[in-house]
């Protein structure tokens, strides 16, 4: 019998439940995923809380690859015995054996192996839809990063690399720093230390950046606002610290006609079409040489501590889960 990772009240990693669910065939439409590594991201820990509802019970994780063993009517692009991975919703990645819709299903290539695509869609296409499409960084740009040495920072500096711009990051402390810059960041601004928004006016000549990336929220928002040059971009994709408090929008107008935008990985990636340019994208940045760091894995059944690692910050890099 398959067996998944599920919850069935919120709250700590405790309530996260080893059970064997049934076995089913997929119906028109969808495909049946063997599935052989699972990724851990912080959103899990969020549903599994309670932050971000979900209906109960259910099964967690939200990105995962291994190979179709099945497939139902009405499905051409995949056959039996293709390797695959996806990442958003639905969410339900917690298992051994997946039924899914084919449409939210990529190939993978030979070049990128199950954990590393276990541990690289969601944060690399995330990645993609910030740095291409809300943004389009262009050689020569100079932009700011927050928290350049987490798991998105890390290839986002290695992707704006590729791309010719220069990066300048926040990050927590000195070993971070080095992290970062070993990542692609030309300036790693430690924020515990330094204000970080006088070393973005100093690194820039006092012009500021076109676009600040911001998965912070509450504690740096507005700094990210000050380090903008006129008509820049403050691309808001996390609250870490907290929610953005609402403001005055006509701040917007004051510090030189500023855009904000609060984008996500599910609505960039809600079409077919969208789906397969973020991965494609991802892949060939992957083929340029950008790469994930998988640096613990954990049992499947044994979820529950690789959340308990992940909240006390004893992890680091990626984390793959293996059924």
């Amino acid at each position: 019998m398959p067996h998944s990772v599920r919850i069935h009240e919120t709250g700590g990693p405790e309530v996260l439940r080893w059970e064997e669910v049934p076995d089913a065939d997929p119906s028109a439409g969808e495909i049946r995923i063997a599935q052989t590594a699972c990724g851990l991201n912080f959103i899990d820990v969020y549903h599994r809380t309670g932050l971000y509802p979900l209906d109960l019970p259910t099964t967690l994780g939200m990105e995962a690859a291994g190979t179709v063993d099945a497939v139902g009517d009405g499905v051409t692009e995949f056959a039996v015995g293709d390797r695959v991975a996806y990442a958003a919703v639905p969410v339900g990645a917690y298992t051994d054996q997946r039924i899914i819709p084919a449409h939210r299903v990529v190939k993978l290539p030979d070049a990128v192996s199950d954990q590393m695509a276990a541990a690289l869609m969601l944060q690399g296409m995330t990645a993609e839809y910030l740095l291409r499409r809300t943004y389009k960084v262009q050689p020569g740009d100079t932009v700011l990063f927050h928290a350049a040495a987490g798991g998105v920072g890390q290839l986002a500096c290695q992707w704006l690399k590729q791309i010719g711009a220069t990066v300048i990051g926040t990050v927590g402390s000195d070993e971070k720093a080095e992290l970062a810059r070993a990542q692609g960041c030309d300036h790693a601004i430690v924020y515990s230390r330094e204000d970080f928004v006088a070393r973005v006016k100093e690194i820039t000549d006092g012009k500021g950046v076109p676009v600040v990336y911001d998965s912070v929220g509450a504690s740096t928002y507005e700094g990210s606002l000050d380090c903008l040059a006129p008509r820049g971009v403050l691309v808001l994709f996390g609250q870490a610290s907290g929610p953005v408090p609402p403001f005055n929008l006509g701040l917007l107008a004051q510090k030189g006609s500023l855009y904000i935008t609060r984008p996500t990985l599910m609505t960039y990636t809600a079409s077919r079409e969208d789906m397969l340019e973020s991965s494609g994208a991802l892949f060939d940045a992957v083929a340029n040489g950008l790469n994930v760091s998988i640096n613990q894995t954990y049992p499947l059944k044994d979820t529950a501590q690789a959340h308990r690692d992940l909240e006390a910050r004893k992890t680091s890099g990626s984390t793959v889960l293996l059924p």
